[in-house]
């Protein structure tokens, strides 16, 4: 009911407080409606004046997206555009997911489609968000198709910034601060020895009065520290335009010894060879150079007891012992298996280096009026190279003060792992676009190709022991390869190339009655023959209601429906092979002589596997009133994904046991989005703008047709229990539901009860199949992005806030616990004794939890994502067009009940791994920012 009321409240709120349509929420939208008209979108090979687009399409502008001083621009759009789910991690370098309009797969790719200039990417680590001019998300299959069978998941369109005007430079910097958002309390070292005597009354128990009280967390984390430098130069002539711009990212994060640096280079110019023929060029490079930890750390310092100190008096790491008499010691039995968070990071040795060129080249020919011959050619070129480092000697005389060197019976002291990746992909496309109007009549139309390769990456790890203290990690300089070299693996993974043949065409009639459709046909070399090409068809239509004579000089300046239907592809799936199979087991003999191992295909295969597709059916409407103060849009939409792509295995009688994979279910999304903003100006100096966005979305496998799909078991905790299941009974429920126990309160020793839902009389662990069931996913069923910015004189402010409501989130680290390790305060101060019997925990155990609904908690937050306020000096001295001084506070703020470290868990993204679940993950940080920016 709480859950019930909180959806509506947040939807009330966005009809109270507006919303931007395409997230722009700077005072600069109060314009008058003729110019508002003229607003632009990228639409995909092309873009389109906004009031005649039929399609859902959220812009973002360059202010929207540098507003938020984080390293990577998709994380800065969180809370921007409905319907657009970003999960980021504050991890240096780490990749945020973005859903679009929910998930439609469980094995294929689940990221979006980013196109960068042109260029096709799989993220935008690299790219520097001060070069970024728009941010263009297509969300609708209307919208989609164009992009064949690389749309699925959404689409992002980023362009970057060109010259214009007279020269200009541009500095801006910043340093910002980094601390934890959210902390948990851990319990101390009195309360760890009371809670653990009760836990183990049949071991020796822990004495009162221990020397050490150690902050685990305090330990392995800093303040964390980053800054930021970019320089741009840009402007035009009569026949040139450019831009070109440095920038460096440099953090040192909370967890010690975690290091990250970014150096991005870009340059984008433009030349008019002659009055029909222009010619651009990009090029971006990126050097990224990284110094990772483990993030298991920060569960180990969850987990290890106060009572161990980090280090001995001697120098040497702190182990969990305690003597015969309960005291801590550095000698006797070992009362928990968790390793000293500090050596963990201090032994663990790695960086890796990489180098990312992009670049392009445009070529656009006006044939004739209207007709127009654009071709556009971008590559990209990787280069990645790591190390890592194991002291195995000095790990293992570092987990027991009393070991000698001479305990060590490892042949190999030392171990290196190299690793070289390198990699190229290009894509060239032609297209030939014609736009013209005829009267009442308005044509836009254009067919192109394209061709895309993917090269594969070329992979070779080398691994090496026994080397000298001191060397250099990065390269093979005093390797005796005969003794030393103990494995060499060279991979090259798959190649793909695609051909596509594609069209668009776009009328518009009297300025009102709007239609567009689209055809993508693409070939793709991923695919056995018979399924290599797919068509991709949508249409789409508008209706500008606004342009009526009898809505002309009414209450409306803007009023348009819009629907579409479209067809996409995700190539992006796993696909069969047949390995040969031989050994023992396939031994064939002729009377009683043995010949030889015998050889099999083990495994089965569906020669009619390709893509997975899903179609969409999508409803809008966009307004605008009072002089276009208020606009607006409303969507609905009901997207299927019916071909899913799962694995599955044949049955017992074929003799083959391993799985493959084929088209076996369906997923259906269907969601609301409601997108409102106000913007208005008071007197001549002060302006503003308030707006809101809110979506709903309903995610659920719908079917399953193959009875012998392979059971996909995740969310593994380590210790032997999962949270989540997919099979055929996953129908009806959310993708990455978790499938756990019903827990039932407490029986009358203090102990977990769960519910007997089969009531076959047993329940636990004694009968999973019958009693465990689906719960929430954690999937958020709603999100609210609120997003105000105010401005008077030279002095600005801007505040934005994200919410998301509905999932669920299961917490790892507390549901790991076995003997001997830490607990949280809450848990050591409030457990049931026969005196506390409704207490929030039950009694103090040693034995390893089963996956229940007690660990599972609603992971709902509402939180401030960005406060910024800036004051600028314009026309400070000659050649200085303005000075701002500029500070932030990004994440102040979050409201929630989950009483972990963070709710957001991204992990790698996929729905049955540890994508929400709190195990191993980095938590999340408030940062404050103070910045300088010099336009000249």
């Amino acid at each position: 009911m709480k859950q019930t009321n909180l959806k509506y409240s947040c939807l009330i709120a966005v009809l109270y407080f507006g919303m931007n349509v395409n997230g722009q929420t700077t005072p600069q939208d109060t314009v008058p409606k003729e110019q508002k008209i003229e607003e632009v979108v990228m639409i995909g090979y092309g873009s389109r004046k906004k009031v005649d687009n039929t399609t859902a399409v959220s812009s973002i502008s360059a202010d929207e997206v540098t507003k938020t001083k984080v390293l990577n621009a998709s994380q800065a759009i969180q809370g921007k555009a409905a319907g657009v789910q970003v999960t980021a991690s504050d991890m240096p370098g780490s990749t945020p997911t973005v859903l679009i309009r929910g998930l439609g797969t469980v094995t294929g790719g689940r990221t979006p489609l980013y196109v960068v200039d042109g260029m096709f990417m799989d993220n935008i680590n690299n790219i520097n968000s001060n070069d970024i001019l728009s941010y263009d998300i297509l969300k609708d299959a209307s919208a989609l198709a164009i992009y064949g069978n690389r749309a699925a998941n959404g689409v992002i369109i980023i362009t970057t910034k060109s010259g214009k005007g007279r020269m200009t430079v541009e500095y801006d910097g910043l340093i910002g601060i980094r601390n934890l958002l959210k902390k948990v309390k851990m319990a101390n070292a009195q309360e760890f020895v009371n809670y653990n005597n009760v836990a183990q009354s049949t071991t020796v128990p822990f004495s009162a009065n221990q020397p050490y009280n150690t902050d685990w967390f305090k330990e392995i984390t800093r303040t964390g520290v980053y800054n930021q430098h970019n320089l741009s130069i840009s402007g035009s002539s009569e026949n040139a335009k450019y831009f070109l711009s440095l920038g460096n990212y440099d953090e040192q994060s909370i967890l010690n010894g975690t290091d990250y640096n970014r150096t991005t280079i870009r340059t984008n110019n433009e030349f008019k060879l002659s009055k029909r023929i222009t010619l651009t060029q990009n090029l971006s490079i990126a050097f990224t150079n990284n110094t990772p930890k483990p993030l298991s750390a920060f569960t180990n310092a969850y987990k290890q007891s106060p009572l161990v100190p980090v280090y001995y008096p001697s120098g040497q790491y702190g182990i969990p012992f305690i003597d015969a008499n309960g005291n801590y010691a550095m000698s006797g039995s070992r009362f928990n298996n968790v390793g000293n968070p500090v050596s963990q990071l201090n032994f663990f040795d790695e960086k890796s280096k990489t180098m990312l060129m992009q670049g392009g080249l445009k070529l656009d020919i006006e044939i004739m009026k209207g007709l127009k011959f654009t071709s556009n050619f971008n590559g990209e070129y990787s280069n990645f190279k790591s190390y890592n480092f194991n002291d195995a000697l000095g790990a293992f005389l570092a987990g027991d003060p009393n070991r000698v060197a001479a305990d060590f019976t490892d042949s190999g002291k030392t171990l290196l792992t190299n690793t070289k990746e390198d990699y190229y992909n290009w894509i060239l496309s032609n297209v030939l676009s014609y736009n013209r109007t005829f009267g009442d009549h308005n044509v836009d139309a254009m067919i192109g190709t394209e061709s895309s390769v993917k090269n594969g990456i070329d992979r070779t790890v080398l691994i090496r022991q026994n080397l000298k203290g001191g060397s250099n990690y990065w390269n093979l300089d005093e390797t005796n390869y005969n003794n030393d070299v103990t494995d060499v693996r060279s991979v090259y993974f798959n190649k793909n190339t695609t051909l596509s043949y594609f069209a668009r065409a776009q009328y518009k009639f009297m300025n009102r009655y709007l239609i567009t459709a689209t055809v993508r046909r693409d070939g793709s070399s991923q695919f056995a023959e018979g399924n290599k090409w797919g068509t991709f068809p949508s249409f789409g239509a508008g209706w500008i209601i606004s342009e009526e004579s009898f809505m002309k000089d009414g209450f409306f300046d803007l009023l348009k429906l819009r629907g579409g239907w479209g067809r996409l592809g995700n190539q992006n799936v796993p696909l069969n092979f047949l390995p040969i199979s031989s050994g023992v087991s396939y031994n064939y003999a002729y009377g009683s002589n043995p010949v030889s191992n015998g050889y099999t295909i083990n495994k089965g295969i569906d020669p009619n596997l390709g893509w997975e597709i899903t179609e969409e059916s999508s409803l809008g409407l966009d307004f605008g009133v009072l002089n276009n103060r208020l606009t607006g849009t409303f969507d609905v939409y009901d997207r299927k994904t019916t071909n899913l792509i799962l694995p599955v295995t044949n049955y017992s009688t074929s003799g083959q046991n391993l799985q493959y994979y084929t088209h076996v279910g369906s997923v259906s999304n269907k969601g609301l989005e409601v997108s409102l903003n106000w913007a208005d100006k008071v007197g001549e100096d002060f302006s503003y703008s308030v707006g809101a966005n809110y979506s709903n979305n309903k995610n659920e496998l719908t079917r399953v047709n193959d009875a012998n799909i392979a059971p996909i078991r995740g969310g593994s905790l380590g210790n032997g229990q999962i949270t989540k299941l997919f099979n055929s009974t996953t129908v009806g429920h959310a993708l990455g539901s978790f499938y756990l126990w019903e827990f039932d309160g407490y029986d009358a020793n203090g102990n977990f009860k769960y519910k007997d839902l089969n009531g076959n009389g047993v329940t636990g662990a004694a009968d999973e199949a019958g009693d465990r069931r689906y719960f929430d996913s954690y999937i958020p069923k709603s999100t609210l992005g609120i997003n105000i910015s105010m401005a008077y004189k030279n002095l600005d402010f801007n505040l934005s806030g994200y919410g998301a409501f509905g999932f669920s989130v299961y917490n790892g680290k507390k549901a790991q616990r076995i003997a001997g390790e830490n607990i949280e305060a809450s848990v050591a101060n409030d457990y049931w004794t026969p005196t506390n019997t409704n207490a929030a925990n039950p009694r103090p155990y040693t034995t390893i939890p089963i996956a229940s609904t007690f660990f599972l908690e609603k992971g709902d937050f509402f939180r401030i994502n960005n406060i910024s306020v800036g004051y600028t000096f314009k026309e400070v001295v000659d050649y200085v067009k303005s000075v701002r001084f500029y500070v932030s506070a990004i994440n102040p703020f979050i409201f929630t009940k989950y009483t972990g470290f963070n709710s957001e868990l991204n992990a790698d993204g996929n729905p049955y791994n540890l994508t929400g679940v709190e195990l191993d993950s980095y938590p999340s940080l408030r940062t404050f920012v103070f910045g300088l920016n010099v336009n000249f």
